[in-house]
């Protein structure tokens, strides 16, 4: 297998929508991606990007991403918030979300963040089971909270 990680660039961004949406499947959420695809290349390669990613290529196909952003925390700082990270279902156990997981630790280290965060489905036992090979910190206690776009231009 020749698995490539790199940075993705914005010719990238069809595949990887094409994976947020496996993963919203994933997720029992499929109803909830509501970007398009301009939306979602301004928003990383336009005038003011807030994300970035990193993709797995193997034989010329993207497999797998991680996408993420500066988050800052009152408390601790400017934090790496890891949005996404999804390897596809046929691709998995093959060693791919490993290195790329750790490509974005390098990166979170490298850029001097104080830490990473991000968040996983309390039901997803193969995604808990890989954060704990890292010795990761689960958080319980915390709920969720959002306004959609529609609950903000209602207000």
């Amino acid at each position: 297998m020749d698995l490539n990680i790199r940075i993705a660039v914005a010719n990238d961004c069809p595949r990887i929508l094409e994976l947020v949406n496996e993963l919203a499947l994933y997720e029992k959420a499929p109803q909830e991606v509501t970007v398009n695809l301009n939306h979602f290349v301004d928003a990383g390669f336009g005038e003011n990007p807030v994300w970035k990613a990193f993709v797995a290529v193997v034989d010329k196909k993207i497999v797998g991403f991680a996408l993420f952003y500066t988050r800052y925390s009152t408390w601790k700082g400017c934090r790496l918030y890891l949005e996404d990270f999804i390897v596809t279902e046929d691709m998995r156990g093959k060693g791919i979300g490993k290195v790329l997981f750790e490509k974005v630790i390098e990166e979170a280290k490298s850029d001097k963040y104080t830490g990473m965060v991000w968040q996983v489905l309390d039901w997803n036992e193969p995604a808990i089971n890989f954060y704990n090979k890292y010795a990761a910190h689960l958080e319980s206690g915390w709920l969720n909270a959002a306004l959609s776009q529609e609950q903000v231009k209602a207000f």
